[in-house]
């Protein structure tokens, strides 16, 4: 069966020749049409709807590699089986690409040709994508062809152009176009005519991609008839076919070689020389070759392969491909260790080189701090000598300035007893203010008992305007023979009102008087409060020698529908009393 990566390599060359603009995206259109004749050509049942549905949620244009590549996994590589001619793949991948990528012109090959040099690369170059080929490959390709065409291999000038290519490229490769370009233009073959390179290429391609190891005319004794006939045998990984000519048309049968086959030489006989047998589980074949030399090479080619077979590996050139990967991963990984351990020996080189410089500073250092503790202790001797008489000025100084305190302390203590004297003169100052206080909070209580006084005169006043009200409405519910009667009354009642709102007015009237006196002397009592403040901020000054006196708490207040009445009870009674002789006045 074959590798997913065998099958990705040109179908990637297919992908990338549809991205006609270069931005890594093909449309879906494309694309079904891509995986149609791959679906064709692979055996496989084309499925239209399936890339539809891998697609539904990606409706904003073209399609990656990267979105198309689990679709392809999925839907076509994962399906593929062994029923299907890998040529013929190789090829709808090659049209497809080719014309886009190829100048056939400039070429001295031709396209069946750059067709098959283009399998190569798919075979030889790397799994990493974009494709190329490396330089040790190209050298191997290079050598395969030239033996093939029966030149001499120059390392000389394979190396320059090594030289040169690493110079142009960071990977060092080339991809398929180039390596056709490089084969097509002769470069490393020139000198040979056309049907010699192209028959080189043929061989290699062959060895390379058809894993034909060997192939040529040979004699067959028949199976049934015992006839001697001369065949076409192609020798391959675990086959030996034969057609009846070389132009591959007409196959006669396989000899499929396993782990039981072998191979012998025979002696001559029957008139025939150079004879071998190949034995195999069911038949025996007896073959004739041309001469010795040939002879010896199938037999040495059979046994390769059936060595090969044996021992579970490739073919001999897939093996080598393999091993040179396995020796460019070893190198790689070696280079990289290398780089990583030269790197720590730089870096180890460095701290060395720090370490150094650290040590020649710390010896400056030390140097330096030599020359400066000398230089330090005849400081220090100086600086001994310098204090110590700088010890005696100071002494002197300290004496005057003990006697200038003394003198201070007792200027300060006379300024203390005058300040002494101050604080009693304004304790004084300060109960003269809170007697003032006390005196205008008196004056204020008895104000807030004549308005409450007042206050209540006149609710019962209300009470009684009221009652009068009353008694006239029911006065006029009376017969008509008393409306005359009733109407005096009520003229009398009128006059009692009139005169009762007039005692009213009066009461509002000395109300707005109480009031201008509750606000003068709360004024008056704002202003000793002040005072007192004043008094208190000027005390806590200086140093609180004397504590201050609050004032009592207020009585409880008389409360009116109107708020806090303005005056006592004892105003109120005899407010009480004088509205109460002028009602009766009245109404005598």
């Amino acid at each position: 069966m074959w590798k997913s990566d065998e099958l990705l390599k040109p179908i990637w060359h297919a992908f990338s020749a549809l991205d006609v603009d270069k931005s890594g995206k093909v449309s879906k259109s494309q694309l079904k049409v891509l995986s149609y004749n791959l679906c064709t050509v692979m055996n496989i049942p084309h499925d239209p709807v399936s890339l539809e549905e891998h697609f539904k949620d990606d409706d904003r244009g073209p399609v990656s590699n990267q979105g198309y590549m689990p679709y392809l996994k999925r839907f076509i590589l994962e399906k593929a089986r062994d029923n299907f001619d890998m040529q013929e793949f190789n090829k709808m991948c090659w049209t497809l690409s080719y014309k886009k990528n190829m100048n056939s012109r400039s070429l001295l090959i031709s396209n069946e040709d750059a067709f098959k040099v283009w399998c190569i690369f798919n075979f030889l170059c790397e799994d990493a994508y974009p494709l190329v080929i490396l330089a040790e490959e190209i050298e191997y390709l290079l050598r395969k062809l030239l033996e093939a065409m029966g030149s001499s291999w120059n390392q000389d000038r394979f190396a320059e152009y090594k030289l040169q290519l690493s110079l142009q490229r960071n990977n060092g490769g080339l991809s398929a176009w180039e390596l056709i370009n490089l084969v097509g233009m002769a470069h490393f073959s020139k000198g040979m005519n056309r049907h010699t390179v192209s028959m080189g290429i043929t061989q290699v391609y062959q060895e390379l991609i058809l894993d034909v190891l060997k192939q040529g005319y040979v004699m067959k004794k028949g199976h049934k008839m015992k006839i001697w006939s001369e065949r076409w045998f192609i020798l391959r990984s675990n086959t030996l076919s034969y057609y009846l000519s070389e132009d591959l048309v007409d196959k006669r049968g396989d000899v499929v070689l396993d782990q039981n086959s072998s191979v012998e030489s025979l002696p001559d006989r029957e008139g025939k020389k150079c004879l071998f047998v190949v034995r195999c589980a069911d038949r025996i074949f007896e073959l004739c070759a041309t001469d010795k030399k040939r002879k010896q090479e199938w037999i040495q080619a059979l046994q390769t392969c059936l060595q090969q077979v044996r021992l579970g590996l490739l073919s001999p050139h897939r093996e080598a491909r393999l091993r040179r990967q396995e020796l460019r991963q070893k190198r790689t990984v070696e280079e990289e260790e290398l780089t990583e351990r030269m790197r720590q020996l730089q870096a180890t080189n460095e701290n060395k080189q720090i370490e150094l410089e650290v040590m020649r500073k710390k010896l400056e250092e030390a140097a330096a701090l030599a020359a400066m503790e000398e230089e330090r202790r005849k400081q220090t001797q100086t600086d001994l000598q310098d204090r110590y008489m700088l010890d005696l000025a100071r002494e002197k100084m300290e004496r005057e300035q003990m006697e200038q305190q003394v003198a201070q302390k007792t200027s300060e203590l006379d300024q203390y007893l005058q300040r002494v004297g101050e604080l009693e003169d304004m304790y004084k100052r300060l109960q003269d203010a809170l007697d003032q206080q006390r005196t205008a909070k008196e004056e204020e209580e008895a104000m807030r008992r004549r308005q409450a006084r007042l206050l209540a005169e006149e609710a019962g006043k209300r009470v009684e305007l009221e009652q009068l009200h009353l008694q006239q409405q029911r006065a006029m519910c009376q017969v008509q023979a008393e409306k005359q009667e009733l109407v005096e009354e009520r003229q009398a009642q009128e006059r009692t009102l009139q005169a009762a709102t007039l005692q009213l007015q009066t009461l509002e009237e000395e109300r707005q008087g109480a009031l201008e006196q509750y606000q003068e002397v709360t004024k008056k009592l704002t202003l000793a409060a002040n005072k007192t403040k004043k008094w208190k901020t000027r005390v806590a000054e200086h140093e609180g020698l004397v504590r201050l006196i609050q004032p009592g708490h207020k009585g409880p207040q008389i409360m009116t529908n109107w708020g806090p009445a303005s005056f006592t009870d004892a105003e109120l009674e005899l407010r009480k009393k004088s509205w109460q002789e002028k009602k009766n006045q009245g109404v005598h």
